[in-house]
Order: structure tokens, then sequence, then C-alpha cells
């Protein structure tokens, strides 16, 4: 998790902001409530609501999977992240054959680029 700052993806709705009309639209009164409904801790959850912190890729995917009127890609952007692509099984199938036919060294090659692509993602 980071410091909200600013939001790199465009969204005129900060995660704090984002996070109040989530409780206006479920009616919930506290943060207590949304970590009880999605296991994580409500200490991370307050720090979202103060604007002091920003959540990571699988808290975002969490709380949208709790609050489906919330899209992973609207709770993205409010953090100042990119959300990921869809990943169905084909996709995955086709993906995996293509890495299947690199020698060990190409995959791992491949391996140290999709992690860095991944660590970009969330730092931005």
């Amino acid at each position: 998790m980071e410091n909200q700052g600013e939001n790199p993806e465009g969204s005129a709705e900060s995660f704090a902001q984002i996070l109040q009309r989530l409780k206006g639209h479920y009616d919930i009164t506290s943060d207590s409530e949304i970590s009880r409904r999605t296991g994580i801790p409500v200490s991370t959850v307050n720090a979202w609501t103060n604007g002091n912190r920003i959540p990571g890729r699988k808290s975002i995917e969490k709380l949208s999977a709790v609050f489906p009127a919330f899209t992973v890609e609207e709770l993205s952007a409010a953090a100042g992240r990119r959300a990921p692509g869809p990943l169905g099984p084909d996709r995955e199938a086709r993906l995996i054959g293509l890495i299947r036919d690199l020698t060990a060294d190409q995959q791992d090659v491949v391996e140290i680029q999709l992690k860095a692509l991944g660590d970009a993602n969330r730092r931005s």
C-alpha cells in the first residue's frame, strides 16, 4: 500500500471519496463494517478513509467482489492504479502455450519482464 497522493489515472475522485460513496450506496456507517465484510483490517480501511493510504490490487479486487456496484476499474482509477486486464481461460491458455515454446533461458527473461511490468503497475 502507498500514500494517497495524486490520481495518475485521471480519476476525479480520490479513494477516500469513493469509499464514502460506497458506504452511502451500501448503507454502511463504519469502517469496521467494511472490514467485517471483506476481512481487511479495520486499521487499513480507516487509513483509506482518511486518505492516508491506498489499497493494493488484491484489496481492490476484494472490495469489488464484496461490493459489486464498484468495479475493479473504478476502484483502481480512484486509487491511481491501472486495473489488471481480463485473463480468461482462453487467453491464459494462449499465453502459457507461447511460453512453453520458449527455451528455459527465454522463459526466464519473459518471467523477469512480466514481473517488472507488474511491479510498475503496482507503483503507478
